[in-house]
């Protein structure tokens, strides 16, 4: 059965209807975890709460956090609320450090799961019939399969490619004439230089609408792509710890952040430093509650992504601005707060560069060095005065915008190394 067109009546409900139904299912939430995960319920005791402390939504914040380390540390199952044999499905996170983050679904799980995804790409502007390219990776990565399920259930025809293979995504995008395609947003760029490098016009293929997701990405690489591809390019927010993407999507008409499906998960945003919840408006980490999930119910997940939450618009529920960093991601240049995606609104600047970059950390002595190595534009030799002066305006606005110094590096085309999944935006060579 598939998803219907129409927008479901939560989407439209009162502020009022919304926060009745989230502490309805934040209690049950809250009680499923107590009963029956071991590891929820020592928390809880440490911290001397109890799902019946939970009367307002506002209680939340009496309960302890839940932590990418929690999960490991209770490596594999050990967080799971339902037994193993429960469960119809296990991912686990694309991390390269330490024990991956195993997350289990039950088939109801699944089915919420589907359901988020296929109202994400209905608020995408996908409708039945279309034929979605799926570049995420399958396998224990969430993206794949999530993208999967949700386009079958909205009643898409879906191309299950995957990751790699460039050329021949090129080629089949080309053969086939998808209507959509979902992808990463640096993969994106490299399928359109090798659909320019095969003689094929990125703007004249039959897409008209990517979905992007699993790395930061700004409102300029947005521009960048919608022009370069001739597409709507809209915003997919999740993580596996959550459910996988599908908790948040942009919607088409309106491209000013993903709404977040509040009905399936609460969010807040508190204080990096404090974890003390700040007010919706107010940049912090975003943390998240799963309000429906059976196998892995999760309690404040600290996510380390730094946001905003902001009123709805083309929904009732709340949004939240695109990514502008992790907390875990941040570099600390002599002082200063930097971020990757502030680096990339500068080089989307120069007509000279290319949005291929790699930010390299070293220490000269007892100092830290930021190097940014930049791939120049196509077409382009880096040895040209219009490359020269690029390197030197972006080194001088690096300086006057992010208030640091770094050394900038420009590359031939095709020297920076092109990311099949999230592109690894800062390169750490600081003895530790």
């Amino acid at each position: 059965m598939t998803a219907s067109f129409a927008l479901e009546p939560i989407e439209r409900a009162s502020t009022d209807e919304l926060r009745a139904l989230q502490l309805k299912r934040l209690k049950a939430t809250l009680s499923h975890a107590w009963r029956n995960s071991p590891v929820y319920r020592a928390k809880f005791d440490a911290a001397g709460v109890h799902p019946d402390d939970c009367r307002t939504l506002a209680d939340l914040a009496k309960f302890p956090f839940t932590t990418k380390a929690d999960l490991r540390d209770n490596y594999p199952f050990g967080l799971f609320a339902v037994p193993r044999q429960q469960c119809v499905r296990l991912h686990a996170s694309s991390g390269t450090t330490g024990k991956p983050t195993v997350v289990g679904y039950t088939r109801n799980d699944i089915e919420m799961w589907s359901h988020c995804m296929a109202r994400s790409l209905r608020a995408a502007g996908a409708r039945p019939g279309d034929l979605v390219h799926v570049s995420y990776g399958y396998g224990l990565f969430t993206g794949g399969l999530g993208a999967h399920y949700g386009a079958e259930k909205l009643g898409l025809t879906v191309v299950p490619f995957g990751g790699g293979q460039t050329e021949r995504q090129v080629q089949l995008i080309n053969d086939f004439r998808p209507d959509i395609v979902m992808v990463t947003p640096s993969y994106m760029l490299a399928m359109a230089d090798e659909f320019e490098r095969q003689g094929i016009d990125p703007a004249g293929t039959s897409l008209r609408l990517g979905i992007f997701g699993a790395e930061p990405w700004t409102n300029d690489m947005r521009a960048a792509i919608e022009r370069r591809m001739g597409i709507d390019a809209v915003d997919i927010y999740g993580l596996s710890e959550v459910i996988g993407p599908g908790v948040a999507n942009e919607c088409v008409e309106t491209k000013d952040g993903p709404t977040i499906w509040e009905d399936h998960f609460f969010p807040e945003i508190v204080d990096p430093a404090t974890g003390e919840p700040v007010a919706d408006g107010e940049i912090g980490e975003l943390v998240f509650t799963s309000l429906t999930k059976e196998a892995l119910p999760i309690i404040r997940y600290r996510t380390r992504d730094l946001t905003r939450l902001l009123p709805g618009t083309a929904r009732t529920m709340r949004r939240m601005e695109k990514i502008t960093g992790r907390s875990d991601d941040m570099m600390i240049v002599r002082g200063v707060n930097v971020f990757p995606t502030q680096i990339e609104e500068l080089i989307l600047r120069q007509q000279a560069l290319a949005p291929h970059y790699q930010c390299v950390l070293s220490r000269e002595g007892a100092m830290d060095s930021l190097a940014v190595v930049v791939e120049v534009r196509a077409g382009l030799s880096h040895d040209t005065p219009a490359a020269r002066q690029a390197m030197v305006d972006l080194q001088h606005d690096i300086k006057a915008y992010v208030g640091t110094t770094a050394r900038v590096e420009v590359r031939p085309e095709g020297s920076m190394e092109r990311s099949m999944g999230k592109a690894k935006r800062v390169l750490d060579l600081r003895p530790r």
